[in-house]
């Protein structure tokens, strides 16, 4: 069977409630109740909020998108993000301080946004006490037998540093961060994510289509390439007509291009990271 090999009951009263967790593991296998169990075997008196496990398997961008849009409506807690091509190889395990919380996961630039979203890095360790985790250690599978563990011992209050040897945050992976400004009454930016639904999330703030004069009802021009099409701005995709591609303000401030009822990013095809300028049609 499986241990913890530093199997320690905390008192109920923990110095983190919550882990918050995030990757790419799917719904369809035990992986994700593997890792809620690993925690609770350890410390069960915290709770686990599960961000999302549909994360695309291997896309880091796009599991960084959601974490650093998600963890500041969360409360103080240790995130363990697990969004891990790499898991196996020399990439480092680390652990980071930032404001209120702790986050923990590879260092592949999974975390570098959300450490960013909340002010940046205080103290980083990289996870090499093995007292903490499960034993065998997986080649495959550190969400369960080392992220999590230590995740949980960090809850019930070790200190960050008895969690493996301190290294300078500034050596932390970090993911290049979004483009996004303006420009010859342009706004240009790139595409930070696509959900679930296809619809396709810019680096652009809202409130740079504001400057440019851009407001509920306006056509905007969407120039990606050497293509360019005329999108109406709306208060939400569902007030579009169906199959028609709008233009709209998302929960996280930044504009987004959608299909009511249809898959915008497989019509448009932009992929994360793709070029897209948006300028108000009276100035084209």
């Amino acid at each position: 069977m499986r241990h913890a090999t530093r199997d320690v009951r905390w008192p109920v009263v923990t110095v983190y409630s919550y882990i918050s967790f995030l990757t790419d593991y799917g719904l369809e296998d035990g992986f994700v109740a593997a890792c809620h169990g690993a925690a609770a075997r350890i410390v069960p008196a915290v709770r686990v909020i599960d961000i999302t496990h549909l994360v695309q398997p291997g896309d880091v961008r796009r599991g960084a998108a959601v974490l650093a849009q998600t963890v500041g409506y969360l409360p103080p807690a240790v995130h363990v993000a697990v969004v891990d091509p790499g898991v196996g190889t020399s990439r480092r395990a680390i652990a980071v301080a930032a404001a209120d919380s702790i986050f923990v996961g590879p260092d592949n630039g999974l975390l570098s946004w959300a450490i960013a979203a909340l002010g940046g890095a205080k103290e980083a360790v990289q996870l090499t006490n093995g007292d903490l985790w499960l034993h065998p250690v997986s080649a495959t599978f550190h969400g369960r037998d080392i992220f999590m563990p230590v995740a949980a011992h960090l809850a019930a209050g070790l200190d960050l540093r008895d969690a493996g040897e301190q290294i300078g945050i500034d050596g932390l992976i970090a993911l290049p961060a979004p483009t996004s400004r303006l420009h010859d009454g342009a706004a240009e930016g790139e595409v930070m994510s696509v959900d679930r639904f296809g619809n396709v999330q810019l680096s652009i703030p809202a409130a740079d289509a504001g400057m440019l004069g851009i407001g509920i009802g306006s056509p905007v021009i969407v120039r990606c390439g050497r293509r360019q099409f005329t999108v109406p701005y709306l208060d939400t995709f569902a007030a579009g007509a169906p199959g028609e591609i709008v233009a709209f303000t998302d929960s996280a401030g930044l504009i987004s291009l959608a299909i009511n009822a249809g898959d915008a990013a497989q019509q448009l095809g932009l992929p994360p990271g793709a070029h897209v300028k948006i300028s108000p049609a009276h100035g084209a």
